[in-house]
């Protein structure tokens, strides 16, 4: 596809009505299952569906990912200038003869605008929670917050500019790696609305802990995102030895040189695989640190000589139990040869232990 049809919004009026009839089905099913409850008890409930349909969209990012369909539809918005791929049935139908095994199949079209169907969906009742938001505060209603619905709204806009660049940019692994990091940020954004009711903000000691804690887990999805991008996950496919030795060759300089296209350097030579090892291997270096310092916080919130309150013990087992899913997942790809379920769920394990993190502060 040519670079000056790679946007082309055509298909946007339709689009628009999609994601409107979309939001409006979970919108419906809150609003009448729950119409014997008051508007604040309902708007919690539709934020709660919007967190859930949220990390469900995290997920499918993955799998869309790791299923080589990111460019089943090469334009952006819709997929051939049409609104689904039954539209573009010959254009996919002409790409996959030309290619068989290319970026576009009619699979690959599929899950690609189920991807952004989801994300329709998600950004549509978002921008619902917002307009409620305000409209509660524009009638004298003081309790209701706008901030972080608002913060929200911002910020699920600029995940869009990101699935476009995506697109339009053709896997350019940063791009495609902040727009994961954007994902689970939105996550975060909808858990912290979700329970902007009753803050109970931890002593400071303690929470400078979790935020270090927090801190260290962001560097290290954004290093997974990188090999997942660069598609170096099978630069190792040993445990805890790589290529039959504890330190391969590695080129570190090529590895994070950010500004590049995929599988090239930033001067358009082939990316070497002594930079996919080193790609690999900091991940599972880092990983280490992450792991045992996320055990003790655990182990911090968890041990009996604390008295913690119940609902902090209650994140740190899950902490705990979401760093063994870390661990079997994480391993399971490297000597797996990495399996979909496997890979899928280790991404939705990294969002799920910041959702855990974020409860712990609050």
């Amino acid at each position: 596809m040519m670079s000056n049809t790679l946007f082309n919004l055509q298909p946007v009026l339709h689009l628009l009505l999609t994601a409107l009839v979309l939001a409006v089905v979970p919108l419906s099913w809150i609003w009448l299952r729950h119409a014997h409850t008051s508007v604040s008890q309902r708007i919690h409930l539709l934020t709660l569906l919007t967190l859930f349909l949220t990390f469900d969209l995290v997920l499918f990012g993955s799998f869309t990912r790791l299923t080589d369909s990111g460019l089943g539809c090469p334009d952006w918005p819709g997929c051939y200038g049409f609104a689904s791929p039954l539209g573009a049935h010959s254009d996919i139908a002409q790409a996959q003869t030309e290619m068989p095994t290319g970026p576009v199949t009619h699979t690959k079209a599929w899950i690609e605008m189920v991807h952004r169907y989801l994300a329709m969906t998600v950004g549509g009742l978002i921008l619902t929670l917002a307009v409620f938001a305000w409209v509660r505060r524009f009638k004298g209603d003081k309790q209701s917050q706008v901030l972080w619905p608002s913060v929200t709204l911002l910020w699920v806009c600029v995940q869009g500019a990101f699935g476009a660049l995506t697109v339009t940019m053709k896997l350019f692994p940063l791009i495609v790696s902040l727009h994961l990091m954007g994902g689970i940020t939105l996550l975060g954004l909808l858990f912290v609305q979700s329970k902007q009711s009753h803050p109970r903000l931890m002593p400071p000691a303690a929470r400078i802990k979790v935020v270090v804690g927090l801190a260290l887990l962001v560097i290290q999805i954004f290093l997974g995102a990188w090999v997942s991008t660069n598609y170096a996950v099978l630069a190792c496919d040993t445990f805890p030895l790589c290529q039959n030795t504890l330190w391969p060759q590695m080129d570190f300089a090529q590895a994070f040189a950010l500004w590049r296209p995929l599988g090239m350097t930033a001067d358009g030579q082939v990316l070497s695989f002594q930079a996919l090892t080193a790609i690999h291997m900091l991940h599972r270096m880092f990983a280490m640190l992450v792991f045992v310092y996320l055990t003790y916080l655990a182990w911090q919130v968890c041990k009996p000589t604390q008295q913690p309150q119940t609902s902090a013990r209650r994140y740190g087992r899950w902490l705990a139990a979401l760093l063994v899913l870390q661990v079997v997942t994480g391993v399971s790809n490297v000597v797996l040869g990495w399996p979909l379920f496997a890979a899928v769920l280790h991404t939705g394990g990294a969002a799920a232990l910041c959702v855990v993190l974020i409860g712990l502060l609050l």
